[in-house]
């Protein structure tokens, strides 16, 4: 009889845990996505709990720090697909994820479990922020290799006679997709949504948060206001970053040799000393040089 109550207390624990589980997440507003961008992998593994951290602690998030992150994802161009918010519980609940799979995995290893447990929630915490600055950089270096090119379009329209935002739909229509044909595609909406020309590109420049598109723009807008001619300019810009762009491949050429001394000295230097080391302690251990037990006891197992 003891039993029987035993399992029913069990059996009745077991169903308050998942009751309160699914009265957790049942209040948990459905987040309207109609017009927003999927996710990464990572955040719609985790996307239950990452709205319900949302919902209940959001509110505990300060202003400057939301508009700090949020600035950082729009330079990635994710501030469509994830919200500051959400990146900020993405990385409390990658932390508590990555605590707990190291928990269970050294969970026979004592005290030094906690340990690992601490240092791996802690990784996992600002495993986000290296997804970000990952997607950042690779955005950026898209935009800047594409960006000579499209100067190239914008600079014969407008030595053909067209205005400048004629030769922004022109560098739109002839170009493949990008990030770069994507932020232009907003710059051109923005205009016939009657935003001025000037303002949309200062929100081009804010966006991608990329030092050569803010001195274009800052370029363009002033020869716009002193009434210069936006060609011997535009093609300067493009001349200029083609420069640059040949200058930091050289610069990551000379810097490869110097990279490559870490897994040389880690990795490759030490299995060829091994390699060569074996050699010469097998030909002194034929010739009789090297009679050490120990040695020969390991060079000849296992042996009959």
């Amino acid at each position: 009889m003891s039993l029987l109550v035993i399992y029913l207390m069990i059996g009745a624990f077991i169903s308050l845990l998942f009751w309160q589980a699914y009265s957790l997440f049942h209040y948990v507003p459905v987040e309207d996505r109609q017009f927003l961008d999927r996710p990464a992998l990572g955040f719609r593994m985790a996307w239950p709990l990452i709205q319900a951290f949302v919902h209940y602690f959001g509110k505990y998030i300060s202003l400057t720090r939301e508009q700090l992150i949020s600035l950082r994802l729009r330079h990635a161009g994710v501030e469509y697909s994830v919200s500051a918010k959400q990146f900020i519980a993405a990385k409390f609940i990658s932390a508590i994820g990555f605590a707990l799979v190291a928990l269970f995995l050294t969970a026979t290893m004592g005290r030094s479990a906690i340990l690992i447990a601490l240092v791996a929630g802690f990784l996992g915490f600002f495993y986000p922020e290296l997804w970000l600055r990952e997607v950042t950089g690779k955005r950026q270096g898209e935009i800047l290799r594409s960006l000579p090119f499209y100067l190239d379009i914008v600079t014969l329209s407008v030595e053909a006679g067209s205005n400048l935002t004629g030769g922004l739909t022109q560098a739109v229509q002839k170009s493949n997709d990008s990030p770069l044909r994507s932020e232009l595609s907003r710059v051109l909406r923005d205009i016939r949504a009657g935003k001025s020309r000037a303002d949309s590109l200062r929100d081009l420049a804010e966006r991608t948060g990329s030092l050569p598109i803010k001195n274009i723009v800052s370029g363009l807008i002033q020869a716009e206001r002193t009434g210069s001619s936006l060609g011997p300019l535009l093609r300067a810009q493009a001349d200029q970053l083609r420069s640059e762009r040949f200058q930091r491949a050289e610069k990551q050429a000379m810097e490869a040799p110097v990279k490559l001394l870490g897994p040389l000295m880690m990795f490759i230097f030490p299995t060829t000393f091994l390699v060569l080391i074996f050699l010469v302690l097998s030909k002194a251990l034929m010739q009789g040089v090297v009679t050490w037990g120990p040695i020969v006891w390991a060079y000849q197992w296992p042996g009959s």
